[in-house]
Protein backbone atom coordinates (compact mmCIF):
# COMPACT_ATOMS: atom_id res chain seq x y z
CA UNK A 1 0.00 0.00 0.00
CA UNK A 2 1.52 3.29 -1.27
CA UNK A 3 0.18 6.19 0.57
CA UNK A 4 1.74 9.89 -0.41
CA UNK A 5 1.90 12.67 2.87
CA UNK A 6 -1.47 13.87 3.23
CA UNK A 7 -2.17 17.77 4.90
CA UNK A 8 -5.27 17.44 7.95
CA UNK A 9 -5.49 20.99 7.91
CA UNK A 10 -4.85 21.25 11.33
CA UNK A 11 -4.38 25.02 11.32
CA UNK A 12 -6.75 26.18 8.52
CA UNK A 13 -9.44 28.16 9.88
CA UNK A 14 -12.00 25.82 7.83
CA UNK A 15 -11.45 22.93 9.43
CA UNK A 16 -10.73 24.43 13.35
CA UNK A 17 -14.60 22.92 13.94
CA UNK A 18 -14.00 19.48 13.11
CA UNK A 19 -12.36 17.10 14.70
CA UNK A 20 -9.38 14.94 13.93
CA UNK A 21 -11.16 11.81 13.36
CA UNK A 22 -13.80 13.77 10.96
CA UNK A 23 -10.18 14.85 8.87
CA UNK A 24 -8.93 11.30 8.90
CA UNK A 25 -12.00 9.98 7.80
CA UNK A 26 -12.23 12.51 4.34
CA UNK A 27 -8.64 11.53 3.50
CA UNK A 28 -8.86 7.76 4.02
CA UNK A 29 -11.56 7.81 2.13
CA UNK A 30 -9.70 9.53 -0.42
CA UNK A 31 -6.98 7.41 -0.80
CA UNK A 32 -9.94 4.31 -0.91
CA UNK A 33 -11.89 6.44 -3.78
CA UNK A 34 -8.84 6.85 -5.59
CA UNK A 35 -7.42 3.67 -5.53
CA UNK A 36 -4.34 4.50 -3.94
CA UNK A 37 -5.35 1.57 -1.09
CA UNK A 38 -5.49 -1.42 -2.87
CA UNK A 39 -8.94 -4.15 -2.14
CA UNK A 40 -6.55 -7.33 -1.85
CA UNK A 41 -4.17 -6.85 0.97
CA UNK A 42 -5.12 -5.51 4.73
CA UNK A 43 -4.93 -1.99 5.20
CA UNK A 44 -1.47 -0.78 7.02
CA UNK A 45 -2.78 1.40 9.99
CA UNK A 46 0.89 1.32 10.98
CA UNK A 47 1.36 2.71 7.68
CA UNK A 48 -1.04 5.11 7.95
CA UNK A 49 -0.42 6.32 10.65
CA UNK A 50 2.98 7.33 10.26
CA UNK A 51 2.19 9.17 6.60
CA UNK A 52 -0.50 11.25 8.45
CA UNK A 53 1.43 11.85 11.23
CA UNK A 54 -1.18 10.59 14.04
CA UNK A 55 -1.67 7.30 16.31
CA UNK A 56 -3.48 4.43 15.53
CA UNK A 57 -6.57 5.58 17.49
CA UNK A 58 -7.97 7.52 15.43
CA UNK A 59 -6.85 5.82 12.40
CA UNK A 60 -8.95 2.79 13.27
CA UNK A 61 -11.91 5.34 14.63
CA UNK A 62 -11.67 6.46 10.89
CA UNK A 63 -11.99 3.26 9.22
CA UNK A 64 -14.60 2.33 11.43
CA UNK A 65 -16.18 5.17 10.14
CA UNK A 66 -16.03 3.97 6.40
CA UNK A 67 -16.98 0.07 7.17
CA UNK A 68 -20.17 2.16 8.19
CA UNK A 69 -20.21 3.81 4.74
CA UNK A 70 -19.65 0.52 3.15
CA UNK A 71 -16.00 1.22 1.83
CA UNK A 72 -14.38 -1.31 3.82
CA UNK A 73 -14.99 -4.42 5.78
CA UNK A 74 -13.23 -5.75 8.89
CA UNK A 75 -12.22 -9.28 9.32
CA UNK A 76 -11.20 -10.59 12.73
CA UNK A 77 -7.94 -11.27 13.64
CA UNK A 78 -6.97 -9.69 9.82
CA UNK A 79 -7.90 -6.49 10.36
CA UNK A 80 -9.78 -4.00 7.69
CA UNK A 81 -9.90 -4.01 3.81
CA UNK A 82 -11.07 -2.47 1.03
CA UNK A 83 -14.81 -3.70 0.37
CA UNK A 84 -14.34 -5.13 -3.36
CA UNK A 85 -16.37 -3.41 -5.85
CA UNK A 86 -18.75 -6.21 -8.08
CA UNK A 87 -21.66 -5.88 -10.25
CA UNK A 88 -23.80 -7.05 -7.34
CA UNK A 89 -22.70 -4.01 -5.55
CA UNK A 90 -23.31 -1.54 -8.42
CA UNK A 91 -26.94 -2.85 -9.04
CA UNK A 92 -27.78 -2.37 -5.54
CA UNK A 93 -26.08 0.74 -4.85
CA UNK A 94 -27.81 2.35 -8.10
CA UNK A 95 -31.17 1.09 -7.26
CA UNK A 96 -31.11 2.74 -4.57
CA UNK A 97 -30.06 5.55 -5.70
CA UNK A 98 -32.81 5.69 -8.45
CA UNK A 99 -35.58 5.58 -5.97
CA UNK A 100 -34.38 8.10 -3.76
CA UNK A 101 -32.17 10.26 -5.00
CA UNK A 102 -34.33 11.51 -8.56
CA UNK A 103 -37.87 12.39 -6.11
CA UNK A 104 -35.36 13.79 -3.60
CA UNK A 105 -33.89 16.50 -6.19
CA UNK A 106 -37.18 16.96 -7.56
CA UNK A 107 -38.89 18.11 -4.08
CA UNK A 108 -35.34 20.17 -3.41
CA UNK A 109 -35.77 22.59 -5.94
CA UNK A 110 -39.43 23.64 -5.19
CA UNK A 111 -38.15 24.82 -1.71
CA UNK A 112 -34.31 25.83 -2.44
CA UNK A 113 -33.80 29.50 -1.64
CA UNK A 114 -31.62 31.76 -3.24
CA UNK A 115 -28.70 31.13 -1.70
CA UNK A 116 -29.22 27.25 -2.44
CA UNK A 117 -29.36 28.12 -5.70
CA UNK A 118 -25.97 30.08 -5.54
CA UNK A 119 -24.35 27.23 -4.03
CA UNK A 120 -25.63 24.48 -7.02
CA UNK A 121 -24.65 26.82 -9.34
CA UNK A 122 -21.03 27.26 -7.44
CA UNK A 123 -20.62 23.14 -6.82
CA UNK A 124 -21.22 22.42 -10.53
CA UNK A 125 -19.29 25.45 -11.71
CA UNK A 126 -16.54 23.82 -9.32
CA UNK A 127 -16.37 20.77 -10.43
CA UNK A 128 -16.08 21.39 -14.10
CA UNK A 129 -13.35 24.06 -13.12
CA UNK A 130 -10.75 21.26 -11.43
CA UNK A 131 -12.19 18.47 -13.62
CA UNK A 132 -10.39 19.73 -16.59
CA UNK A 133 -7.28 19.77 -14.31
CA UNK A 134 -7.99 15.93 -13.66
CA UNK A 135 -7.49 17.07 -10.00
CA UNK A 136 -7.67 14.32 -7.50
CA UNK A 137 -10.12 15.71 -5.36
CA UNK A 138 -13.32 16.01 -8.52
CA UNK A 139 -14.37 12.53 -6.68
CA UNK A 140 -15.91 14.96 -3.83
CA UNK A 141 -16.53 17.85 -5.87
CA UNK A 142 -19.05 15.58 -8.00
CA UNK A 143 -20.74 14.56 -4.71
CA UNK A 144 -21.10 17.95 -3.75
CA UNK A 145 -22.68 18.79 -6.87
CA UNK A 146 -25.31 16.11 -6.20
CA UNK A 147 -25.85 16.77 -2.72
CA UNK A 148 -26.47 20.69 -3.65
CA UNK A 149 -29.33 19.84 -5.72
CA UNK A 150 -31.07 17.18 -2.60
CA UNK A 151 -29.72 19.36 0.48
CA UNK A 152 -32.00 22.17 0.08
CA UNK A 153 -35.03 19.78 1.02
CA UNK A 154 -33.96 19.79 4.77
CA UNK A 155 -35.10 16.16 4.66
CA UNK A 156 -31.69 15.18 6.92
CA UNK A 157 -32.46 11.78 7.22
CA UNK A 158 -32.76 11.48 2.96
CA UNK A 159 -29.69 13.67 2.55
CA UNK A 160 -27.73 11.52 4.72
CA UNK A 161 -28.61 8.23 3.13
CA UNK A 162 -28.11 9.72 -0.69
CA UNK A 163 -24.11 11.09 0.63
CA UNK A 164 -23.64 7.29 1.82
CA UNK A 165 -24.80 6.35 -1.82
CA UNK A 166 -22.78 9.00 -3.51
CA UNK A 167 -20.05 7.31 -1.28
CA UNK A 168 -19.81 4.13 -2.16
CA UNK A 169 -21.19 4.50 -5.71
CA UNK A 170 -18.04 7.09 -5.92
CA UNK A 171 -15.54 4.09 -7.32
CA UNK A 172 -17.87 2.72 -10.04
CA UNK A 173 -18.57 6.41 -11.21
CA UNK A 174 -14.77 6.49 -11.80
CA UNK A 175 -14.61 3.46 -13.45
CA UNK A 176 -17.93 4.30 -15.50
CA UNK A 177 -15.54 7.34 -17.05
CA UNK A 178 -12.60 5.46 -17.86
CA UNK A 179 -13.73 5.26 -21.38
CA UNK A 180 -12.53 8.57 -23.63
CA UNK A 181 -15.73 10.85 -24.07
CA UNK A 182 -17.74 9.69 -21.07
CA UNK A 183 -16.72 12.63 -18.71
CA UNK A 184 -17.97 14.96 -21.40
CA UNK A 185 -21.77 13.34 -21.77
CA UNK A 186 -21.74 12.98 -17.78
CA UNK A 187 -21.08 17.28 -17.80
CA UNK A 188 -23.54 17.80 -20.21
CA UNK A 189 -25.93 16.24 -18.59
CA UNK A 190 -25.23 17.92 -15.30
CA UNK A 191 -25.86 21.22 -17.16
CA UNK A 192 -29.53 19.99 -18.40
CA UNK A 193 -30.19 19.24 -14.75
CA UNK A 194 -29.25 21.86 -13.40
CA UNK A 195 -30.80 24.22 -15.51
CA UNK A 196 -33.90 22.77 -14.96
CA UNK A 197 -33.17 22.53 -11.01
CA UNK A 198 -33.02 26.31 -11.22
CA UNK A 199 -36.23 26.64 -13.27
CA UNK A 200 -37.95 25.05 -10.43
CA UNK A 201 -39.05 22.04 -12.81
CA UNK A 202 -39.47 19.17 -10.39
CA UNK A 203 -40.95 16.61 -12.99
CA UNK A 204 -37.89 17.13 -15.57
CA UNK A 205 -35.36 17.36 -12.48
CA UNK A 206 -37.06 13.76 -11.39
CA UNK A 207 -36.84 12.51 -15.28
CA UNK A 208 -33.36 13.87 -15.97
CA UNK A 209 -31.65 12.38 -12.72
CA UNK A 210 -33.28 9.55 -13.14
CA UNK A 211 -31.75 9.10 -16.51
CA UNK A 212 -28.00 10.20 -15.84
CA UNK A 213 -28.32 7.40 -13.26
CA UNK A 214 -29.41 4.95 -15.61
CA UNK A 215 -27.05 6.09 -18.32
CA UNK A 216 -24.15 5.30 -15.43
CA UNK A 217 -25.42 1.81 -14.29
CA UNK A 218 -26.28 0.65 -17.81
CA UNK A 219 -22.68 1.60 -19.30
CA UNK A 220 -20.92 -0.02 -15.57
CA UNK A 221 -23.00 -3.63 -16.60
CA UNK A 222 -21.16 -3.97 -20.04
CA UNK A 223 -17.96 -2.66 -18.08
CA UNK A 224 -18.10 -5.01 -15.09
CA UNK A 225 -19.05 -7.92 -17.17
CA UNK A 226 -16.05 -7.29 -19.56
CA UNK A 227 -13.75 -7.12 -16.91
CA UNK A 228 -15.16 -10.29 -15.21
CA UNK A 229 -14.81 -12.15 -18.30
CA UNK A 230 -11.17 -11.13 -18.27
CA UNK A 231 -10.51 -12.61 -15.54
CA UNK A 232 -10.17 -9.27 -13.44
CA UNK A 233 -11.91 -9.83 -9.81
CA UNK A 234 -12.14 -5.94 -8.63
CA UNK A 235 -11.82 -3.80 -10.99
CA UNK A 236 -9.08 -1.03 -9.66
CA UNK A 237 -11.33 2.62 -9.86
CA UNK A 238 -9.74 5.52 -12.57
CA UNK A 239 -8.67 8.64 -11.02
CA UNK A 240 -10.48 10.36 -14.10
CA UNK A 241 -12.96 13.01 -13.93
CA UNK A 242 -16.19 11.62 -11.97
CA UNK A 243 -19.28 12.87 -12.88
CA UNK A 244 -22.38 10.30 -12.38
Amino acid sequence: MKVKQARLGLSDAPFEVRSLSDRLTDVVRDYILSGEISSDVPIRQDALAESLNVSKIPIREALARLEQDGLVVSHTHRGFYVRPMSAEEAEEVYALRLKIEPEAAAYACTVANEEDRMAARHALDRHNHEASDELSSVGALNRAFHMALVIPGRRDITSRMVFRLNVISDRYVRKHLEPIGRNVRANTEHEKILNVWLKRKPEKVEELVTRHLEHTLLDLRKQLAAAQGEGVENPAPSTRRAGG
